[in-house]
């Protein structure tokens, strides 16, 4: 495979960012495929120029864009008009009525990012700015390391856009994550190993061969993809903040960016401001940001993940500590569920809503419910609960958990002795939910 090439896109727009910041020391640095501080270690973000931005953005210039995540493109890393728009975003955001009734609140909404193209996840949204700034920077080959959606997304995105691609996976993930990702024909490396140690492996092939790790030196630019799940919930609340939200935390990523999308439209105008309170899910056999919150630490102690939440199984999170941050600031919480509980929540948002999420949702879910039962959300305020990724990816979580079809003749007295039988069962579960 081949690293890098010349450029071919050049048309360009004004720039609304121009460099990389350093969010520890803050020293500058080119605009470049890099991601750790070279004084002093710390991540890299891009650094913007919101008043050029304010200046040429408004409600209706975002409006009149595409339904994507490209309505928000002065908001992200990109210079040219050449980005990757695969119909990444704009997922709905749902007024949860039902669930909030079975969990005793009254305003829920969910952003339902398991129905995000192309592959079902939020890694949609990174991938694409990712490898839209990877193509501008003349990248020609990209990769990953990835616990499953992340290794989906920068497949299908890659051979959408003509990339070579290689993904980086632990061996143990789910079968539906493999095919979802061997579908698209990039080169695949199932690592003996959690996915920190395959981490660790990716960032030594990307000093090695020079290929664009959209999660490791093309990082910068990859997560502010994840700001868009913040503008897009403005935008769907008649451009108003929520007062709570709930997100999963592996990374802590995401719960970061998500923060920032909101400061960032309250910085240019676009909505008033308010205190939105951020609390964060993570699963009890990978909880290292959990753990450290509870504990009032201000640094993660790494841990072996154990769990059936694979997609948040990450042990040593590189942003945890600035998720700790944003957590206290803003009078949220965050807290961890076993394993049941993350099932057993898979089953109650798929029927109080119809949304079948997979592992990473079912621990915001309970995690949310959690919350609720300690006191700790405000009946009265507006929730907004980010589910992630689609149940379809992670089935065998809630193999053995779910019901089984009834057996019948093509005839009507074997109906109607089943359904018999599934009205016994009926009034089974509810005696034993009521005990």
């Amino acid at each position: 495979m081949t690293a890098t090439i010349a450029s071919p896109y050049t048309s360009e727009r004004v720039d609304t960012f121009s460099n990389l910041k350093c969010k520890e020391c803050g020293a500058e640095y080119e605009a470049k495929a890099m991601h750790v501080c070279e004084l002093c270690f710390g991540p890299l973000e891009v650094a913007y120029n919101y008043e050029a931005i304010a200046a040429k953005v408004s409600r209706a210039t975002i409006q009149a864009g595409p339904l994507s995540i490209w309505r928000y493109r002065d908001f992200l890393p990109v210079k040219t008009d050449n980005y990757i728009d695969v119909s990444t975003g704009m997922t709905p955001l749902i007024r949860a009525n039902r669930l909030a009734k079975r969990l005793g609140i009254k305003n829920l909404y969910i952003k339902n990012d398991a129905v995000n193209m192309p592959t079902l996840s939020f890694k949609d949204r990174v991938v694409s700015v990712a490898l839209s700034r990877a193509r501008e920077l003349g990248f020609t080959t990209v990769a990953c390391a990835s616990t499953g959606n992340l290794a989906n997304s920068t497949a299908a995105i890659a051979a959408h856009a003509g990339l070579e691609c290689c993904v980086f996976i632990p061996s143990d993930l789910e079968a539906g994550k493999v095919l979802g990702t061997t579908i698209y024909n990039p080169k695949v490396f199932s690592v003996h190993g959690n996915y920190d140690q395959v981490n660790r492996l990716c960032s030594e092939v990307a000093n090695t061969h020079g290929w664009g790790f959209v999660n490791i030196n093309l990082r910068p630019y990859y997560s502010e993809g994840s700001k868009t799940l913040g503008y897009e919930v403005i935008e769907q609340l008649g451009w108003k903040l929520p007062d709570h939200i709930v997100a999963p935390l592996a990374s802590g990523s995401l719960f970061t960016k998500i923060y920032k999308g909101f400061n960032e439209f309250v910085k240019v105008g676009l909505v008033e401001d308010k205190p939105v309170r951020f609390s964060g899910a993570q699963a009890e056999g990978c909880s290292p940001i959990a753990s450290a919150f509870k504990e009032g630490r201000d640094f993660i102690t790494p841990v072996k993940p154990k769990t059936i939440a694979k997609s948040i199984a990450i042990g040593n999170p590189a942003d945890g500590i600035y998720a700790i941050d944003i957590a206290n600031k803003t009078n949220g919480n965050i807290e961890s569920v076993n394993d049941d509980e993350i099932i057993q929540a898979m089953k109650l948002l798929a029927e109080t809503e119809g949304i079948f999420t997979e592992t990473a949702g079912g621990t915001t879910i309970a995690v949310l419910k959690k919350l609720v039962e300690a006191g700790k959300i405000d009946p009265e305020e507006t929730t907004v609960v980010y589910i992630t990724g689609n149940g379809l990816k992670t089935q065998e979580a809630v193999q053995g958990y779910v019901g089984e079809p009834f057996l019948i003749e093509p005839k009507l007295d074997s109906f109607e002795r089943a359904l018999e039988r599934s009205h016994t069962l009926e009034r089974l579960e509810w005696q034993t939910v009521s005990v």
